[in-house]
């Protein structure tokens, strides 16, 4: 953590790399958030990946349960993940005119409800619409978690929190199927879907006590639809929000198909047993959190923009590596395991420090930015899972060759932003006038 319990975050940097733009409408950031408020906002974060991946294991018993085919089974997964982009797309841009608290609140309470509803699910067809509903309201933890950060702290304070809150999200999916399988044993499946609705329920609390409303109604786009066009036409013509977008986007897609692949890969490939592959998915989350955790102090000496530069680069360099152990060494198993920690820990530096750039460029439409910014991540990271398993469940070449280029469109995405021009410090006037 960035601070003591009780403590409050500082708003303000003197180590950003480059000039953040001038905040829009939404003003300078306000008062800093509290410690207990930003461990909220990284729980929230950490929803959507829990509700993806807890229940995977339980998927043959689903099927026997509800009468049902695998595949009907895997539509669950499916309708949830649409569910969860559209919500981000929705939610995110409404609530630069409607504010953040009302949407957080609403949100939480209904994913809360669907996910009852999925513990209770009489048949499939009512899970697969129950699983869309509860995606839909989850991504407003996920969308507003970070605007909310957005509102209050640019830069350094930027970077500190969004290195909790990304340490929190990247860490959840690594250890979401192993928390599952575990609990799938203990309470079944509508069990875990009953503690999903319970943390939920956990984390409404939480909003209604600690999370504070970041963007005042002076603040808030007027206009309706045409205003929400307005800011998605200013984020998308942003080259440096879309160049950090896009190495935390590809970034995070390597993870997935790191996370796609390792089952079959570690235990068909490399021969561990289920108890070792489970130690070292462990060791490799624990790796991405020190990583991430040491990123959070490093950016008192090292601007975002240099710390995200050596992430993409580590990444990208130990992908080279692992291809051509694959490749022709016939992967060894310690020196394809070291390779493997490795780049799933430097994405520690990538998540935080590339989430901060990205929305510090895009102040003035900060739901807009992290709509668009989380509907890429998950969409991304969901169409390249696939992709690691063409070649049948004994080849890491799949998944080599993939996370490799993931990395190099990582690097490319950064260097991108980094060279693109400065937007000019004027507000939402000044940014549309560039963009005319």
């Amino acid at each position: 953590m960035t601070a003591a319990p009780g403590t409050a975050v500082p708003a303000a940097t003197p180590h950003t790399p480059t000039a953040a733009p001038a905040a829009g409408p939404a003003g300078p950031p306000g008062r800093a958030l509290p410690l207990a408020t930003t461990v909220v906002l990284a729980l929230l974060t950490a929803i959507a990946p829990l509700a993806t991946d807890m229940y995977l294991p339980a998927f043959p018993r689903m099927a026997v349960d509800l009468g049902t085919s695998a595949t009907a089974v895997q539509l669950s997964l499916t309708t949830f993940m649409v569910g969860l982009a559209l919500g981000q797309l929705v939610i995110g841009p409404l609530s630069d005119q409607r504010g953040r608290r009302g949407l957080l609140v609403a949100g939480s309470a209904l994913c809360a409800v669907a996910g009852l509803a999925c513990a209770l699910a009489p048949s499939i067809a009512f899970l697969v619409v129950a699983r869309f509903v509860q995606g839909f309201a989850g991504a407003a933890g996920v969308v507003l978690s970070r605007a909310v950060v957005a509102d209050r702290a640019r830069g350094t304070a930027a970077a500190k929190l969004f290195g909790i809150m990304m340490l929190i999200q990247g860490v959840a999916p690594v250890l979401a199927p192993l928390l599952g399988g575990t609990l799938v044993t203990a309470v079944g499946w509508r069990g875990v879907f009953g503690i999903l609705a319970g943390v939920s329920a956990l984390m409404l609390v939480g909003v209604l006590a600690l999370v504070p409303e970041t963007r005042p109604r002076a603040a808030r786009t007027r206009g309706g639809l045409t205003a929400t066009l307005r800011d998605a036409r200013t984020v998308l013509g942003n080259r440096r929000y879309l160049g950090w977008t896009g190495a935390l986007v590809l970034g995070f897609a390597a993870m997935f198909a790191y996370i796609s692949a390792s089952p079959f890969v570690l235990q068909n490939v490399l021969g561990l047993s289920v108890g070792a592959y489970s130690v070292a998915f462990a060791a490799n989350a624990l790796g991405l959190g020190v990583v991430a955790g040491l990123g959070t102090k490093l950016v008192d000496r090292f601007a975002p923009e240099r710390l995200l530069a050596v992430g993409v680069t580590a990444v990208a360099v130990l992908t080279v590596l692992l291809l051509l152990d694959v490749v022709l060494l016939d992967l060894p198993r310690w020196p394809t395991l070291v390779l493997l920690f490795g780049t799933v820990s430097s994405l520690g530096l990538v998540f935080g420090n590339a989430t901060t750039l990205a929305t510090d460029e895009v102040t003035h439409a900060a739901g807009t930015g992290s709509a668009v910014m989380g509907a890429l991540q998950f969409g991304v990271g969901a169409a390249v899972s696939p992709l690691v398993g063409l070649a049948g469940e004994r080849t890491a070449l799949p998944m080599a060759v993939t996370m490799l280029v993931l990395a190099v469109g990582a690097v490319l995405a950064a260097r991108y932003a980094a060279t693109a021009p400065a937007r000019p410090a004027a507000g939402v006037a000044g940014v549309v006038a560039a963009d005319a």
